[in-house]
């Protein structure tokens, strides 16, 4: 469907079905949101609106009920939303914002409407980009339904619009379209079209500068592990750069980006049933894309660059093999024990080169990296690994404060380095005991490439909130815009 962000409640009201949102206690008696909602709906609407908010049984996620309006052909949903979060959760309470609509049967064609009704002003972007991702854009339907229009509207519970900046419904509009990339089928976007299309995006934001290095030119620039993983597919590596100067004096902030198109898993293949939804790997690459695109558009102090490290893991007469040593861009080497354990490989090539090339001073990386992240974080919480407290900490807040949600899982190097240990390299790719803290075990592999350097390092494993219910969901454009902003104001 197409979004439109109305300044005025009264055009979502005047849609062909309008659903209303807001927490459960508004509903109540005493709330005064039917003298709020006077101003935007009739009365026979808001009479409606609160009998329906009363009948809903909220629970933990939000409930709903719906009945056609007095005209006997609009239809009028309500959702009432647990009044409290958990302090774990987003207070914008946008995951039920996002399965109400889901549940509400919004898509289709005319015009639907959805008023959001808040505490809070700061609560409009994390509420508007969860409807939007209630409403996927990618399809291949063969009789896919004609396209409508959902006009999303804001309203404060206490009175007026909260109408969503230009700089949220940017945000919005490039997480769209990070989800619609994870959805592409993988022949459709391998490395080469995908880059293509990074750098149309890329080439339409002023004063910003692209480069590509492809396929032996990352050999010969030390890119072992990103040349390696990607070398023997139809559609050679590559390892897309842009950089943006900022409007001042500021930090150096570079987001990386795993961009495996495809995983077969290499040598050691996939078994059938792990193979599938594989094409959403290149996850991280698709986040870092999006929030160095909405970050263009009103830039931080300092310089921003973006590197989407862009393979596909195939297999064929050239491909990398058990036992064969890489040497990455760290300069460190590498026994390969797990040709499945490859995006670790291409991480450690583009966040030694952001640090040691680009000079960055802060380094984020985004990954859909370990099936251990839903184990250890779930399907909401993407984790997070980072060398320095004031990264982590942006990191975490930036995610309660857009519905990106994330958690910190512990960063020892001292602990899980001798996981990698390795006869004949400086380590290994894979680790010894799997039930070791995977997850930070993957991240401290491509912290130690960054060893030497004095870089301010993130990893975001955001493996299970990228893709669920087997579609994209742009998890990530939010999160990682926010918290370079946060952590380049902190240094400001």
């Amino acid at each position: 469907m197409k979004l439109h962000f109305a300044a005025a409640p009264k055009v979502a009201a005047a849609a062909d079905h309008l659903l209303v949102i807001a927490p459960a206690a508004c509903f109540g008696p005493r709330s005064g949101l039917a003298t709020v909602l006077r101003r935007h709906l009739g009365a026979d609407d808001v009479a409606l609106v609160m009998r329906l908010g009363a009948e809903a049984t909220p629970g933990l996620l939000g409930g709903t009920a719906t009945s056609l309006r007095k005209n006997g052909k609009q239809r009028l949903t309500v959702a009432a939303l647990a009044d409290k979060t958990s302090r774990h959760a987003s207070p914008a309470r946008a995951e039920a914002i996002r399965r109400v609509v889901n549940s509400a049967g919004l898509a289709g064609s005319g015009d639907r409407g959805v008023l959001l009704v808040l505490e809070h002003a700061d609560h409009v972007l994390p509420a508007i980009s969860h409807v939007a991702r209630a409403l996927p854009t990618f399809s291949r339907k063969s009789k896919a339904k004609a396209e409508g229009t959902l006009h999303v509207a804001c309203l404060h519970q206490k009175g007026g619009p909260l109408a969503p900046d230009a700089a949220a419904i940017t945000l919005v509009t490039r997480a769209r379209e990070a989800a619609a990339f994870v959805d592409t089928p993988p022949t459709e976007l391998d490395p080469a079209t995908f880059a293509a299309a990074a750098k149309r995006l890329l080439r339409g934001q002023r004063a910003v500068k692209v480069t590509e290095l492809v396929g032996d030119t990352l050999r010969q620039k030390g890119l072992g592990g990103l040349h390696a993983v990607g070398r023997c597919a139809r559609s050679a590596p590559r390892l897309v750069i842009a950089t943006l100067p900022g409007k001042g004096k500021g930090p150096h902030v570079a987001l990386v980006g795993k961009g495996i198109t495809y995983d077969t898993g290499g040598l050691h293949l996939k078994a059938r049933g792990q193979m599938e939804t594989m094409k959403s790997d290149m996850g991280g690459a698709a986040a870092v894309l999006g929030a160095f695109l909405a970050l263009a558009g009103d830039p931080p102090r300092g310089r921003l660059s973006l590197l989407l490290c862009l393979a596909e893991n195939a297999i064929g007469p050239d491909a990398y093999k058990p036992d064969d040593i890489l040497t990455l861009h760290s300069g460190k080497t590498v026994e390969i024990d797990n040709t499945d354990a490859e995006g670790r490989l291409v991480l450690a090539d583009g966040c030694s080169y952001a640090a040691r090339v680009l000079g960055a001073d802060i380094v984020l990386d985004a990954a859909t990296l370990t099936g251990a992240q839903g184990v250890a974080t779930g399907d909401l919480h993407a984790a997070v690994i980072a060398n320095d407290a004031a990264v982590e900490q942006a990191l975490v807040e930036a995610g309660r404060a857009t519905g990106d949600l994330c958690w910190p899982l512990p960063f020892a190097p001292e602990f899980y380095r001798s996981e990698f240990a390795s006869p004949v390299a400086d380590m290994r790719n894979s680790v010894k005991n799997r039930s070791n803290a995977q997850v930070s075990c993957a991240a401290e592999f491509i912290h130690w490439h960054l060893d030497g350097t004095k870089v301010l390092w993130g990893h975001v494993d955001l493996a299970y909130p990228a893709f669920r219910s087997d579609r994209g969901t742009g998890f990530g454009v939010l999160l990682l815009a926010a918290a370079v902003r946060q952590l380049v104001a902190s240094a400001s």
